[in-house]
């Protein structure tokens, strides 16, 4: 499988490819929000609900046989660092998107987690090709600290919207926030412009 580099997004953002605030590091942090949860491959499902044609659900075997793609990416924590050259290996959202059918009045996506984390973005942010249901990280399984054995990566996003140990999307007709964003944290989340807060 070809890696595709995307580590020049920053290009359409800003000017440095370190986002102001932030100080690069080699190491990848552990951070959520209440630990990480157990799960079973031989039980674990993803759905696709809401606004859509056809809700679709996922063995993992079976999530594991869709088409996918692996990029090199950035990865920019909140909290102030930035991780470059991570190659993330996944499903792109789009080809969930597709697959299901998202209704004309569909503005909104939903991601749902194995420990009820919650994270919301506009359905647009979404759609873009470097946003991936990753389950792997440098050649290997993602690291279950790192969210395996599922995370979505968004490189033009801080990090907490994309969901660790994510299990669900729903696509909605109208805004909701998620967890952190119920807490205070930006709905846009532009590393560029620092959008931390709302």
């Amino acid at each position: 499988m070809t890696t595709n580099d995307v580590t020049d997004i920053y290009e359409e953002f800003g000017a440095e490819r370190l986002p102001p605030g932030q100080h690069r590091t080699d190491d990848f942090p552990v951070l959520s929000k209440s630990g990480r949860p157990d799960w079973d491959p031989d039980t674990w499902d993803f759905t696709v609900t809401g606004a859509v044609e056809d809700p679709l659900t996922f063995s993992w075997p079976e999530f594991r046989d869709l088409r996918a793609e692996t990029q090199r990416q950035d990865f920019h924590c909140v909290t102030g660092w930035s991780k470059f050259d991570c190659e993330f290996t996944g499903v792109p959202f789009a080809e969930l998107a597709e697959r299901a059918g998202v209704h004309d009045d569909a503005c909104h996506v939903m991601f749902v987690a194995l420990d009820d984390y919650t994270t919301d973005l506009p359905l647009e942010a979404c759609m873009r090709d470097e946003v991936l249901f990753a389950w792997g990280y440098d050649g290997e399984d993602l690291p279950p600290d790192h969210g395996g054995p599922l995370r979505v990566v968004t490189p033009h996003k801080y990090a907490y919207k994309g969901a660790k140990w994510v299990c669900g999307v729903e696509f909605l007709t109208e805004p909701e926030r998620g967890f952190w964003e119920r807490r205070g944290y930006s709905v846009s989340a532009n590393p560029w412009a620092e959008e931390r807060y709302s």
